[in-house]
């Protein structure tokens, strides 16, 4: 076994035992899940039996994770540089775990619209978090007055904009796919009208 195997090897235990005590689990419980005697799953974890490919899918199901994320070593690429949209202010960033979603950091200085037929609705969940300033958010019926770290979480089949008060405002947004793309037709459709981003 090369140096790189047993690295992977402790790894694979470390991260074993990590997630059973996540889970609040004693040994008994998960090995009852993974169908192995608690005396094994101990061996396992502290390195006293060798790793076996059909224990390690077993305890993988078990903990509720795949064999990918269990055996997963590639820490080389954890900085994300953001893709920057001066023309809407905008800085982007991919999740990498997970491509449909994004987040999104803003500048805003126009406030929302007064029209409520220029709000936005399609479909998705955003979640936002304002850093600085103070944003107002119009979901629905409904303006919500932000001041900075407080968050709001919504589903944007809700007409929905948002924009600045007083000043400036930056926020922070998590996409999922869905509402990514609305905001990207928004964006290409009518640059400068602008819903929750």
């Amino acid at each position: 076994m090369t140096q790189g195997d047993g690295e992977l090897d402790s790894l694979v235990r470390k991260r074993i035992r990590a997630l059973r005590v996540a889970q609040g689990w004693s040994l008994d419980e998960l090995a009852t899940r993974a169908r192995l005697s608690p005396s094994s799953l101990s061996r396992i974890e502290t390195g006293q039996r060798r790793l076996a490919l059909d224990q390690l899918v077993t305890l993988a199901r078990a903990l509720d994770t795949s064999l990918d994320q269990l055996v997963e070593t590639d820490t080389d690429d954890v900085i994300s540089h953001p893709m920057i949209d001066g023309a809407h202010g905008l800085m982007r960033w991919p999740i990498k775990a997970d491509p449909g979603m994004t987040v999104v950091r803003q500048r805003m200085t126009n406030p929302p619209p007064d029209n409520p037929a220029r709000m936005r609705a399609h479909p998705g969940r955003e979640w936002l978090v304002v850093l600085s300033g103070t944003a107002v958010l119009l979901l629905g019926h409904r303006r919500f007055r932000m001041e900075p770290n407080q968050a709001a979480e919504f589903p944007t089949m809700l007409p929905h904009a948002i924009g600045a008060e007083g000043g400036p405002c930056e926020i922070l947004g998590i996409f999922d796919r869905d509402a990514r793309r609305g905001h990207q037709t928004d964006e290409k459709s009518a640059p400068g009208e602008r819903g929750a981003q």
